[in-house]
């Protein structure tokens, strides 16, 4: 296939975008803004590759998606990762979050209508808000709690609208929380192992009993590309992880693969919003033949191992803007050294 996958600098977007290239033989032209969490280096390892090219631009501008577009000559689709996705971001500045997210994907599903292109949207399970037990199905009701999520969730309803006004053929992925190589370290899991290594404090929220179901970003990008292929036109796809775990009792996993002290554990004051359990049922996506194939344990020990042998990757980013950012939200400076 030939595809555009924009925000394909990200941290799920680049698993996918190499999944595509390297096991499917598919052409990808990536458009990615290149925002502090969209980096070249996420995909320098395909840098060179007849099957792959690359856009910087923003999915917001119409012109930069006919520039990319027009890489590809005849499309087959678009898949669309790119998005602000940080929750305590959204909470300080929402205005972007309604740009990326809503307009961006408006003027996409636009260039897919006239072209008339299969057209895939990632989204999450924060859409739904919480659930104090079972688990969220595709049928379930959106109550998003967060600027961030309330874009997404006003972003997927635009996509299903654009099949049932237009019939343009799309497809809606939420996938729970991912986790692995490349993530940005503003997120839980890169931040506790980075702290970890570097004998910093690690901030949990509140008590740190809000639970979340894990699921590896391998594992969530094959999802990606089996709802795409496969998934019936107009429909959502829930993709949750095998595990549920609490935040504390994640850190403290990571406490014990990083070498790092429960000591250093500091529960800081919770976000406002903060919803206390996301769990998604999966089961539709099952019926596509997908399956989760990491669990927790293996994931984790796999992605410490990553940031413990990859230096090169996130020393530039805790030595720039993110030390000014992690000492705002934090209310102390980054330990770096």
């Amino acid at each position: 296939m030939r595809l555009l996958v924009c925000g394909g600098a990200g941290f799920i977007g680049s698993h996918f975008v190499r999944q595509r290239v390297r096991e499917h033989g598919d052409t990808v032209v990536v458009l990615d803004k290149l925002t502090y969490a969209g980096r070249r280096e996420n995909l320098q390892d395909l840098e060179g590759e007849p099957k792959f090219a690359f856009k910087q631009g923003a999915i917001e501008d119409p012109a930069a998606v006919d520039g990319a577009l027009a890489l590809l000559g005849a499309a087959d689709g678009i898949v669309n990762f790119a998005a602000e996705t940080h929750v305590d971001r959204s909470i300080a500045a929402p205005d972007a979050f309604v740009q990326t997210n809503v307009v961006g994907t408006y003027t996409l599903l636009e260039a897919a209508r006239e072209r008339q292109l299969r057209y895939l949207q990632v989204s999450t399970d924060e859409v739904y808000g919480s659930i104090p037990t079972g688990s969220f199905t595709e049928d379930s009701p959106l109550r998003p709690s967060s600027p961030y999520s309330a874009t997404k969730a006003g972003a997927d309803l635009l996509v299903q609208s654009y099949f049932r006004t237009f019939g343009l053929e799309t497809v809606v992925c939420r996938g729970s929380n991912n986790y692995g190589p490349y993530q940005y370290p503003e997120k839980l899991i890169p931040l506790m192992i980075l702290n970890g290594l570097h004998g910093d404090l690690l901030p949990v929220y509140g008590d740190g009993l809000q639970v979340r179901n894990w699921l590896y970003v391998e594992d969530f990008a094959r999802a990606i590309g089996i709802a795409f292929e496969r998934g019936r036109p107009g429909e959502v796809y829930n993709v949750g992880g095998p595990d549920e775990v609490t935040n504390i009792e994640l850190v403290k996993r990571i406490v014990a693969l990083t070498g790092a002290s429960e000591e250093q554990i500091e529960h800081v004051r919770d976000r406002p919003g903060h919803d206390r359990r996301y769990s998604l049922s999966s089961e539709r996506i099952k019926g596509l033949g997908w399956r989760p194939t990491v669990t927790l344990e293996e994931g984790l020990a796999r992605t410490v191992a990553w940031y413990k042998a990859n230096g090169w990757w996130w020393e530039p980013i805790r030595s720039g803007a993110y030390r000014a950012y992690f000492e705002q939200q934090y209310g102390r400076p980054l330990r770096t050294g």
